[in-house]
């Protein structure tokens, strides 16, 4: 059986880039009827917090993306104190002393003479009394897992046959000073337990892929297939790193993007297939294929979940918006109208609240220097409400033969007039609408 899982740190809201992992773990189970775990990583005590998880859950239901169980990487810490014990034991899991400081001066002499920047290893050579000193003076130190300095080889599902040189690659950190597990030891040791078959991430993980390999390996697990997709850029290129903040999903909800929108978009971006709307996600998974994703960096732009979701809006009937219209307001007998005129005028449902003011409050006029005297000798005869499916036709013919306009010049101005608005619904219906008429 497929399972797979999507990790976030609870150290922050969920952003447009993490949507990717999430939904493409979950699409890889859902097509396979495996299973999705939602594990949260919350080893940093310090940095997590339960809003954030909260926030996390909030966004992931939003999008429909159902976990089958979640779990807390705060409450498995025997699980990685087990690891790090059989490590030491097997002596691929060794103490270093270094400081910050001084790990950057090695790194820089390291540089300047043209060599890679990896960890040198000078711990190895600590003799036991040497180690005893450095406890007693500086305190704990930190542990690194010992990388057999060979090549390590997987077939990628994105990124297809990768190999990298281990001894290119300093030893990984798997636990603070503070005895504190970092993700690589945690999210390795996690893996073996859930027995995650697949891991689905973004291509700056694929060097710590390489690591883990070896760890699982070390620690008796059964390797999952991993898959690289490629990063995100904005849509000139630019990092996106710097744009997250205002990326965030709840950020997205709130402007009134539709889940079935962003889960469409996100589905096929970077793939060799275009982009289309799906109205639910068994729809997304049956076409899912990781195999049609490519490497390069991949351009996205929140603005093209305006037209998806615009979409997606046409798709729905007045029950599914019904809770929307009473929270504008709108009489029971108006709502199937309303909803009928609107729907295509929208790009959010954010935007009925624009067409209710128009309709209930009335729009505040544009009336162009050139069109005043018009569209005053226009409004000095218009109908009495109510109006009727009839009236506009009835009103511009007689504003016709009153004031000899026609066409664009006749329609346009009265239309801007009542409504404020250059384009929108067919002026017969939105007639029948309205309760308040401030040109007059």
């Amino acid at each position: 059986m497929v399972i797979t899982r999507f990790a976030p740190s609870p150290t922050g809201f969920l952003h447009i880039g993490n949507v990717r992992a999430a939904l493409m773990n979950f699409l890889l189970a859902k097509k396979s009827a495996g299973s999705f775990i939602l594990r949260i990583d919350d080893t940093d005590q310090e940095r997590s917090k339960q809003e954030y998880v909260d926030a996390i859950k909030t966004d992931l239901e939003w999008l429909g993306l159902e976990w089958d169980r979640v779990e807390y990487q705060s409450s498995r810490l025997d699980l990685y104190n087990s690891a790090s014990d059989k490590l030491r034991s097997i002596d691929l899991l060794y103490e270093c002393f270094e400081t910050p400081s001084e790990l950057d001066l090695k790194r820089k002499k390291q540089l300047n003479m043209g060599k890679p920047p990896v960890y040198d290893r000078a711990a190895l050579a600590l003799s036991d009394e040497e180690k005893s000193n450095l406890r007693s003076n500086h305190g704990d130190g930190h542990w690194r897992f010992k990388l057999e300095q060979n090549r390590i080889e997987w077939e990628d599902g994105v990124l297809k046959d990768l190999s990298i040189d281990a001894a290119s690659v300093s030893d990984p950190v798997l636990i603070r000073a503070d005895g504190q597990y970092l993700y690589t030891l945690a999210s390795v040791v996690d893996d073996i337990e859930m027995g995650i078959t697949h891991v689905v991430r973004g291509s700056d993980h694929v060097t710590n892929t390489a690591t883990q390999i070896q760890m699982i390996k070390a620690l008796g697990g059964d390797v999952p297939n991993f898959a690289h997709h490629s990063l995100l850029t904005g849509p000139g290129g630019e990092a996106l790193s710097k744009r997250l903040g205002t990326l965030a999903l709840r950020d997205l909800r709130e402007a009134g993007i539709e889940p079935a929108a962003l889960c469409s978009l996100m589905a096929r971006l970077g793939s060799s297939q275009p982009v289309e709307l799906r109205v639910t996600l068994d729809e997304i998974a049956k076409d899912f294929d990781l195999s049609i994703f490519g490497s390069a960096p991949t351009k996205f732009d929140e603005k093209d979940l305006y037209p998806l979701t615009h979409r997606y809006l046409q798709t729905l009937n007045l029950g599914d918006v019904q809770q929307n219209l009473d929270s504008l307001g709108v009489p029971e007998d108006l709502a199937q109208s309303f909803w009928d005129i609107t729907r295509e005028n929208i790009n959010t449902l954010n935007d009925l609240s624009v067409w209710w003011d128009i309709f209930a409050k009335g729009a505040e006029p544009i009336i162009d220097e050139d069109d005043q005297e018009f569209v005053k000798k226009a409004m000095s005869i218009i109908p009495a409400m109510p109006f009727d499916e009839y009236t506009w036709s009835k009103w511009t013919e007689e504003v016709k033969q009153l004031t000899g306009r026609k066409g664009k010049q006749l329609f346009m101005p009265l239309r801007l007039a009542l409504t404020g608005k250059e384009r929108g619904p067919d002026m017969s219906k939105v007639l029948p609408l309205l309760q308040n008429i401030k040109a007059k």
